[in-house]
């Protein structure tokens, strides 16, 4: 039977072979990476089924890279594993298209059921990031106010695009085409003052157009 195939990065030596030693019986560690230029680099070679990844690593952040492989490989997973316990953090880092949520200082059994709960097409974020998140959703009722000024077809476009879709995917879904998906997107956009697709994905979930 194939192990499911898993990529490790982190910047720091001691915890990639900690991590290495603790995952490897269960699954197959393709490959440790420091930085998130060398992930960027080997990922789509390699064709891992989960990428375990910290968020704060040098050249490229994690998020940056998490967000970039998802955009050209949609079916793989990825598990952030940080020391940052900010829920706006956790929030965009869902939205960049994670599994799961971790801290560092969690038991080893949680990293466990997040790449297992990924692997299964199901998502995990730690309890204590989990009602963090909720508590910072809460606290931001602009974003909720907006959502419901969107049409349907505006919503329909952000949740296939904020769930890794390409504009060509989503057009295909909707039965459009690409220009109009353009056209809904950098619409919304300008009329909500958002930047980048960053924004927008980031919009999505504190607005509660896509759910976490």
């Amino acid at each position: 039977m194939n192990l499911p195939r898993v990529i490790l990065a982190d910047d720091h030596a001691m915890l990639l072979e900690a991590f290495r030693k603790l995952l490897q019986p269960q699954y197959e560690i393709v490959a440790t990476v420091s930085d998130g230029r060398a992930l960027l680099d080997v990922a789509p070679k390699l064709k891992p089924d989960v990428i375990v990844v910290d968020i704060a690593m040098p050249l490229v952040n994690g998020l940056e890279a998490g967000l970039r492989l998802k955009r050209d490989m949609r079916e793989v997973k990825l598990v952030f594993l940080t020391m940052n316990e900010d829920p706006d953090l956790a929030i965009e880092a869902m939205a960049s298209g994670a599994s799961g949520y971790l801290l560092k200082k969690c038991a080893s059994a949680e990293l466990f059921i997040a790449i297992d709960s990924a692997l299964k097409g199901n998502s995990y974020v730690t309890p204590q990031i989990d009602r963090g998140m909720r508590d910072a959703f809460v606290r931001n009722p602009l974003a909720k106010k907006h959502s419901r000024t969107l049409t349907l077809r505006q919503q329909e476009v952000i949740q296939l695009l904020a769930r890794g879709r390409s504009m060509k995917d989503a057009a295909h879904a909707l039965k459009v085409t690409p220009r109009t998906v353009a056209f809904h997107k950098y619409h919304i956009m300008e009329e909500l003052g958002l930047k980048t697709t960053a924004d927008l994905i980031r919009f999505a979930f504190k607005s509660g157009i896509v759910k976490m």
